[in-house]
């Protein structure tokens, strides 16, 4: 990626992060624009040559991937799904859900599975990767702790169509480089987070990140793909995966269908994290040593 490509990502980076940090909010071209430091005649090009989505697309894609998460795991009404995330009124929700996915909202509240929409060839075949679905067995396996993670600065690389083959051990390689380059990959959390579910987000539109905290103390200057971002304090339900690929994907679908909808939480709007204990094992793909952590609240209307 030579300099002046960099910069259009980074731009638009800054775009995708200030989009999906907001997406109950509508947005116009100036306003996005101006956050990429784009004029509005030329920013809605740039954004689409640059994730392959226009605007529009992009932000309605991510508005119903929410509201579909919401709609499994939080115990709201479907209205208020639909103004949390973005849409100005539960009839445009309604049509834009079914007009997307080939069902109702309602519909897939009840159980309506992705792999039947008019999407599921573009879906990644998530439950071929399940090595359990026993509920004791899986209590068992995937014991969870609640745990607040604190703000922190943290450098990543941002991968589009992030199943692509190579990309993300290219990713991690290129994190690491940098890491030793500035003597922190001894001392910091080197973790992917992933931006999207990939139950409902199309292989070739499903992002990830590949990232590592940074010392508060450190400013340095972007290098290659890689760029900063500050997440928040957030609240996760995090259980520990070792194993093969199917141990992780196991994680994650007991934390999401088992634990979750039987806790006192809803998810968050922020991204699942995959913590690596042993940074040894990146980019192994027949062992992980990981921490699996989903983003969470208190659901609102427990009483």
């Amino acid at each position: 990626m030579n300099k002046s490509n960099a910069i259009y990502h980074n731009r638009i980076n800054q775009v995708i992060d200030y989009v999906n940090s907001r997406l109950n909010q509508s947005f116009s071209i100036e306003e996005l624009a101006a956050v990429a430091n784009f004029s509005p005649f030329h920013f809605h090009r740039i954004f689409m040559a640059i994730t392959g989505e226009t605007v529009n697309a992009f932000t309605n894609r991510l508005r119903l991937e929410k509201a579909a998460r919401l709609l499994k795991f939080a115990r709201k009404p479907v209205a208020e799904i639909a103004y949390e995330s973005g849409f100005s009124s539960p009839a445009v929700f309604s049509r834009a859900f079914k007009q997307y996915y080939g069902f109702s909202a309602t519909q897939y509240r009840s159980g309506h599975p992705i792999e039947n929409s008019k999407i599921s060839k573009a879906v990644m075949p998530f439950h071929s990767f399940l090595c359990s679905t026993d509920e004791e067995e899986l209590i068992k396996m995937f014991p969870v702790e609640i745990r607040q993670l604190p703000a922190r600065t943290i450098a990543y690389i941002r991968l589009m169509n992030a199943f692509g083959k190579g990309l993300v051990p290219g990713a991690y390689e290129e994190m690491i480089e940098w890491a030793r380059a500035h003597q922190l990959f001894a001392s910091e959390t080197i973790f992917g987070m992933s931006v999207d579910d990939p139950m409902v987000t199309p292989a070739e539109q499903y992002r990830y990140e590949v990232c590592m905290t940074i010392p508060e103390q450190l400013q340095p200057e972007r290098s290659g793909r890689i760029e900063f971002l500050t997440l928040p304090a957030t609240r996760y339900a995090i259980t520990r995966a070792v194993g093969d690929i199917r141990q992780v994907a196991t994680g994650f679908y007991f934390l999401f269908n088992h634990w979750l909808i039987n806790s006192e939480y809803e998810p968050e709007h922020a991204g699942s994290l995959e913590i690596y204990r042993d940074k040894s094992l990146i980019n192994r793909h027949d062992y992980f040593d990981m921490e699996l952590c989903i983003p969470i609240k208190p659901i609102s209307d427990l009483g």
